[in-house]
C-alpha cells in the first residue's frame, strides 16, 4: 500500500479554500443557525408542560358551612353602603382543563348583584357566591355562628 493511500486528499489539502465570484459568503448567524436543534413536534414541549400543570378540584360546602355563608353574606348586604373590606377565598376555574385553584383577594366591597349572586369589588373583580369557600371581614366580627 502506498502512503497516498491513507491520506488521498493530500495533494489539495493546502489549496486556498474557494470563493465564489456569483454568491455572497454566508453571513456567521446565519451559518450557525443551522445547528440549532430541530423540533419535529411542534409544540409537544408546551402540551407536556400543560399536561404536568396541577389543578385543584372545587371543594363542596356542607349544608352547614353554606348557611354560615349565607348569613356573612347577608350581614354584608345589610352594611353594604359601608362598602366593608373584605377578604374572600374563592375557586377560580382553569381556562385549560378540568379543575382550577383557589384565589385569595383582599378589596373593598362594592355591591352584591343579587340576580346573578355576585360579589363586586372595588378593583372590578367579581366573584359568584357559589365559588366562594371563605368569607371574612371586620364588620363580621361577632356575628352569631362566626367562628373568626
Amino acid at each position: 500500500m502506498k502512503e497516498t493511500d491513507y491520506f488521498p486528499y493530500e495533494d489539495i489539502i493546502d489549496l486556498p479554500h474557494p470563493i465564489s465570484k456569483i454568491h455572497r459568503p454566508m453571513a456567521l448567524a446565519d451559518r450557525a443557525a443551522q445547528f440549532n436543534p430541530f423540533a419535529a413536534l411542534t409544540g409537544y414541549d408546551d402540551e407536556i408542560r400543560e399536561a404536568a400543570r396541577f389543578t385543584s378540584e372545587k371543594i363542596l360546602l356542607a349544608e352547614d358551612e353554606k348557611q354560615a355563608l349565607d348569613k356573612k353574606l347577608q350581614a354584608l348586604l345589610l352594611r353594604i353602603e359601608e362598602q366593608p373590606d373584605v377578604e374572600v377565598v374563592y375557586f377560580a376555574a382553569d381556562e385549560k382543563k378540568s379543575g382550577g385553584s383557589y384565589q385569595t383577594i383582599q378589596g373593598m366591597l362594592k355591591k352584591m348583584d343579587t340576580l346573578h349572586p355576585t360579589l363586586i369589588l372595588h378593583d372590578g373583580t367579581r366573584i359568584e357566591v357559589q365559588d366562594i369557600l371563605r368569607l371574612e371581614s371586620r364588620i363580621l366580627d361577632g356575628l352569631p355562628g362566626d367562628e373568626g
